[in-house]
């Protein structure tokens, strides 16, 4: 009996280890494991004439580019494949309504350059927490640019934020990622107002 028995492991692990690649099923590529940390927030510099919250987990810094202006600021998330949300912030009030107007139009511009790449891109209102509105862009598919919004009091400012991510990571790995962002965002979103009086 044990000898029939070892004759059968045997058989088997000689089946097993056959060189017949036929049988052979390569394992599918996986994705690399991603932490992310716990939802807290803190409150940006009042030194700007706008205010969010964003999340701690983030840093915030000056945009260097050539094209840069005052108050134009990134905020970075260096734990997360350097994900970023970039601010940009415009004073309309010595002509509203023609800045506004074209500020506007410019957005729009900005967020249908990713569109020859996109699935799909659909708009979202919103408000921010002086009940004034918010227009967001959500856009999907392979893309830097999931989420983009700007909102405005119409006589003094303009805000517009977009995500971007820095990495040639394939979205479907980077989907926790790009829902942690975009959930910051919104937060952003809901608690962003305006300075009442800035020069």
């Amino acid at each position: 009996m044990k000898k029939l028995l070892y004759t059968c492991i045997l058989s088997i692990l000689i089946w097993s280890c056959g060189d017949d690649e036929e049988g052979f099923t390569p394992k599918p590529k996986g994705f690399n494991r991603i932490s992310l940390p716990k939802d807290e927030y803190v409150g940006l510099d009042t030194t700007y004439p706008y205010f969010f919250e964003y999340s701690k987990h983030a840093m915030i810094r000056k945009d260097s580019s050539k094209i840069a202006e005052p108050y134009w600021i990134h905020v970075i998330y260096p734990k997360l494949g350097w994900a970023e949300i970039q601010i940009t912030y415009k004073d309309i009030s010595d002509d509203p309504q023609k800045k506004l107007s074209e500020l506007i139009e410019d957005s729009h511009k900005l967020a249908s350059k990713h569109l020859y790449r996109a699935d799909a891109m659909r708009y979202y209102e919103h408000r921010n927490a002086d009940n004034q509105p918010v227009l967001a862009l959500g856009l999907t598919g392979e893309i830097p640019s999931h989420l983009q919004f700007y909102t405005t009091d119409s006589v003094k400012h303009f805000l517009r934020a977009a995500i971007y991510f820095r990495t040639a990571t394939e979205n479907d790995s980077l989907a926790p990622v790009i829902d942690f962002v975009k959930k910051d965002m919104l937060h952003m979103i809901a608690t962003q107002k305006f300075k009442k009086n800035t020069k």
